[in-house]
């Protein structure tokens, strides 16, 4: 199972992928699933990928083979994040047709920014179709992403700043990981300054991290805190006094 996260912000974009693959409970492994094409001051584009890892891996690595092919429309080449979209469609569909059956199972989330173009950051469905982030839907995330969801949906918004996306990813992922042994460390983060034209920040996150089991532990115990202090409903009592009653009419 993959968790993956890209956050689309006014100030940039968040990229986050676990690195676990498993086949079965004893067979996990760990494999990057975040790749970046980057040419400083041109263009920067990076791939999330979750599904069969070969399917996702063939997928990219043609769309870099076509890249190297200066005669023929490109990831070097185009002039829009809408074009780069078509081109990893292109090559899932090439890849399908080879291996249809187990491409069912991917998808892959990409995001670039282009000169003369704002940032853009696209779904693109194993099938070769995509569809674009807006303000309304400022985040897409691929794999197991139940578990991670909730801490999004109330802190995420185009206005967040970067560092506090960083920080609420993290805890995505803390609570991903906690409730699916199938997700887990390491984990690649990259960061994306509007209009910069360059990956500014990027960071492997392992077991032995002291910042994210910093993050971790205190989460952890913020939440406990928190719901320590929640008030006791106003109707506790009465349930408490129904409870009592109906349990001594039964030692009767």
């Amino acid at each position: 199972m993959t968790y993956c996260v890209a956050l689309k912000l006014n100030a940039g974009i968040v990229f986050a992928s676990d690195s676990r693959t498993n086949a079965g409970v004893d067979q996990i492994a760990s494999f990057k699933k975040m790749r970046s094409f980057n040419k400083p001051g041109d263009r920067t584009v990076i791939i999330l990928s979750s599904g069969n890892l070969s399917i996702t891996q063939n997928a990219i690595n043609l769309l870099e083979q076509w890249g190297r092919n200066h005669d023929r429309r490109n990831i070097w080449n185009v002039d829009s994040m809408f074009d780069i979209a078509q081109l990893l469609g292109e090559c899932l569909r090439e890849v399908r047709e080879h291996d249809g059956a187990f491409l069912a199972q991917n998808n892959v989330d990409a995001g670039a920014n282009f000169r003369g173009e704002r940032m853009r950051l696209f779904l693109v469905y194993a099938e070769g179709n995509f569809i674009e982030a807006g303000d309304e839907t400022p985040f897409f995330q691929i794999g197991e992403t139940k578990y991670g969801k909730p801490i999004l949906d109330r802190v995420i918004r185009p206005t967040t700043p970067l560092i506090e996306a960083l920080k609420c990813v993290l805890v995505s992922f803390d609570s991903t990981m906690r409730s699916n042994l199938s997700v887990g460390l390491p984990i690649d983060i990259a960061c994306y300054n509007n209009d910069s034209l360059d990956i500014n920040f990027q960071q492997h996150i392992t077991q032995d991290d002291p910042y994210f089991s910093q993050i971790s532990k205190r989460w952890s115990d913020g939440l406990r805190g928190v719901f320590a202090s929640l008030p006791n409903p106003e109707w506790l009592g009465e349930i408490e006094t129904s409870a009592i009653e109906s349990q001594g009419l039964n030692e009767q």
